[in-house]
């Protein structure tokens, strides 16, 4: 299995976020449900986005990787603003927090570099229209249509 998406800087990014999710997480005080719950959420957040730099990685269609880089981008921003939940429940460990926030903003700067870098001509038709490239839309003829295509099982030759 190639793992070349472990080397990417974005990748690491995403890894240093989840370690450090995972130590604000084992930080909270075990009386504090809320931020248990938030924490929950945060651990989840923080697996997702390793694991959709890696399928990202592993496909080269432009709109499956803008679906997983979508994915990426709501999870770290669902972290950075859940870290205001622990400033409210006057969570200790501020230090942490703006530690991962920091480590969020490296992150962002990566993840905008790494979506300049998709293929915008490599792509099938997003037929809900959320993922298409510029100046394709939903309903648009697919150019891949025109192509004949001789079935060789077909059973009746003509």
């Amino acid at each position: 299995m190639n793992r070349e998406f472990e080397k990417m800087p974005l990748y690491k990014k995403g890894i240093e976020i989840l370690d450090l999710v995972e130590h604000i997480v084992q930080l909270i005080p075990e009386e504090n449900e809320m931020l248990k719950s938030t924490g929950q959420f945060m651990m989840s957040d923080a697996m997702k986005i390793p694991v959709k730099i890696a399928g990202a990685h592993g496909g080269d269609l432009y709109d499956l990787k803008m679906e997983n880089a979508t994915i990426i981008r709501k999870s770290a921003r669902d972290i950075y603003v859940s870290c205001n939940h622990f400033l409210i429940e006057d969570f200790k460990d501020v230090d942490y927090l703006e530690m991962l926030r920091a480590t969020i903003e490296e992150f962002r700067i990566l993840f905008a570099e790494w979506v300049k870098t998709f293929d915008q001509w490599n792509y099938i038709i997003d037929r809900w229209g959320l993922f298409n490239p510029p100046g394709v839309n939903y309903d648009d003829k697919d150019p891949d249509e025109d192509i004949p295509f001789e079935n060789p099982f077909d059973d009746d030759p003509e």
